[in-house]
């Protein structure tokens, strides 16, 4: 094992799990409107969801989409759609009622599962982890390792950033701060479209970074 690309693969996922993107800003936005114990679901679904993710790419998965590219532009756009209707969901939500717990409410196990299928901050990650981090050990040891890492620090960071929207709320206590912060996340939310935006393909991602593509 190549532990000096262990501990490099170790603060990569650090960084891009704890940096802002789509699954921080919504599990900070649920921590604050719904609380923590509601926000629970979420939180697996990120974390089981994307830890499969990696392990079904590295697997084989990404050869796929390498030779059917028109399913990156899908899943891209999709996602960019799907987001800006999570923005405008986030943006009308005001803090949970009583009267209202089965209303609307945070994003489903399933639901977050899913999304991470068309997360483009997460597609960053997955090409990262399986291209550039491979060498760690032989396959499919080196997908098992990236698979449990990704488990155990995407627990953390989901736990952190819920448990952060949960702190604010002895904070935010008037309807009227929670939608002014809610309507921020909301922006936070469409920004974090930019990559998407850019346009870029696998290829770009492998020339721009320099990481290489096996």
């Amino acid at each position: 094992m190549t532990y000096s690309l262990l501990y490099a693969f170790l603060v990569f996922m650090v960084v891009m799990y704890f940096t802002p993107g789509p699954n921080n800003i919504m599990l900070l936005s649920s921590g604050l409107t719904y609380g923590f114990r509601r926000t629970i679901p979420h939180i697996v679904g990120i974390v089981l969801g994307f830890a499969f993710m990696v392990a079904a790419v590295g697997l084989g998965l990404g050869s796929v989409f390498l030779a059917y590219p028109i399913l990156q532009t899908i899943l891209k756009y999709a996602g960019a759609a799907y987001l800006i209707y999570l923005a405008a969901v986030i943006a009308m939500a005001g803090p949970a009622k009583p009267g209202e717990e089965n209303g609307r409410g945070p994003m489903t196990f399933w639901g977050a599962a899913m999304f991470q299928w068309i997360n483009a901050k997460g597609w960053v990650i997955v090409i990262g982890t399986i291209t550039a981090y491979a060498a760690i050990a032989q396959f499919p040891l080196n997908i098992a390792i990236q698979t449990v890492i990704s488990l155990v620090v995407g627990t953390i960071s989901t736990v952190v950033w819920a448990l952060f929207g949960t702190a604010l709320r002895p904070v935010l206590t008037s309807e009227r701060l929670v939608r002014a912060f809610n309507i921020l996340m909301a922006i936070l939310l469409l920004a974090s479209l930019y990559p998407v935006f850019m346009d870029h393909d696998v290829a770009d991602f492998h020339a721009e970074t320099g990481f290489p593509q096996g």
